[in-house]
């Protein structure tokens, strides 16, 4: 893996159009300094790094093995490079040992090429267990700047780049391995340092980043979290490596992942209220649809975990809806008798 992470990075000196590329999304300090990214850049031949790596006295098995390379369907004793005209990302353990990338698209990539591919699963590499970016900032996780978590390696970087090495406080970005977060990757974050003082999600602004903040929610809410949950949230379509690209982007990027983040909970109650209204564009219309919704939105105000957690659901579901506060109350009461009576007897004895 360390063998193709040179060979990567190496090929990222002549090409010109991934160099560009990243440049032109604020990114182009990871080419002008290796360390600690070591961002490369995969040619576009069928075996380029096979035929490398092989020269170099490894095996086909151990290709095979490190995820690298593949057999063909037609001749499997012929080896092909899994990544092909793609920028790569280093994806490494907590020691710091490449044992993975993320591949983005060249930009002369045509239509129809997926965005992002993540190296196969193998005997080093689980990807749900491991969070983009962990390794190459562990003095930042140690003086407890608080935890971020972003949809991919970009995100990452612009985040990095945003704050000052010398900086004593701040936020570090981290990013699930082409995956939804996992449970293992609540808890590699429910871990860090930074993380009694709150973890942020930050995610794109469209259906896929607002179901990855409810998965989120669920994740980090149980037993109960270390710190505060919050969201920071940006125009549609953008994402924090988009924000890095707009004049005074660092600032702003900093601005909302710290000064202007709320609530995660608040999000997951609009987030829930947008499928609603989505599904049914007439639900808010009249009373009973309006009722509906209460009905629906009341039980995220028993996520909260403190009262005034619950009176801000409370508000915003009133504020939502245009239901009066009676209404709220009384579908709330109403869903905590049918839970408590879906409580075996013996089981709420225990509990006394």
């Amino acid at each position: 893996m360390e063998a193709a992470v040179t060979y990567y990075r190496g090929q990222l000196d002549h090409a010109d159009s991934p160099r560009a590329y990243l440049a032109g999304r604020g990114l182009g300090v990871v080419v002008q300094r290796e360390w600690p990214w070591r961002v490369g850049y995969a040619p576009p031949g069928w075996s380029s790094l096979t035929g490398h790596l092989c020269a170099a006295g490894f095996t086909a098995d151990e290709l095979v093995g490190a995820g690298l390379s593949t057999r063909t369907r037609v001749d499997p004793d012929r080896l092909v490079d899994v990544f092909r005209d793609r920028i790569m990302f280093p994806v490494r353990d907590p020691a710091g040992r490449a044992v993975a990338f993320l591949g983005r698209s060249s930009p002369d990539a045509g239509a129809g090429v997926p965005k992002y591919i993540n190296g196969p699963e193998t005997a080093i590499y689980d990807k749900g267990r491991l969070l983009f970016g962990v390794a190459e900032q562990q003095e930042r996780l140690a003086a407890r700047w608080k935890p971020v978590l972003v949809e991919g390696p970009a995100d990452v970087l612009a985040v990095w780049l945003s704050y000052s090495r010398s900086g004593r406080t701040g936020a570090v970005a981290l990013a699930p391995c082409g995956t939804t977060p996992t449970n293992e990757q609540a808890a590699i974050l429910r871990e860090l340092p930074g993380a009694a003082d709150g973890i942020v999600a930050a995610f794109d602004a469209d259906p896929a980043g607002r179901g990855a903040v409810d998965r989120v929610w669920k994740l980090l809410r149980q037993p109960h979290p270390p710190g505060p949950l919050l969201v920071a949230e940006f125009s549609a379509g953008a994402d924090p490596a988009d924000l890095l690209r707009r004049p005074n982007g660092k600032a702003q990027l900093r601005a909302a992942l710290q000064r202007r983040a709320r609530p995660m909970l608040d999000a997951v109650v609009d987030h829930r209220l947008a499928r609603l209204v989505n599904r049914h564009p007439r639900l808010m219309e009249d009373i009973d649809g309006k009722c509906t919704a209460v009905h629906l939105l009341v039980p995220l105000l028993f996520e909260a975990f403190n009262p005034d957690g619950a009176i801000g659901v409370a508000r915003r579901i009133v504020a939502h809806t245009g239901a009066g506060v009676d209404t709220v109350a009384i579908a709330a009461l109403g869903y905590l008798e049918d839970r408590l009576q879906g409580i075996r007897p013996d089981r709420l004895r225990s509990r006394q």
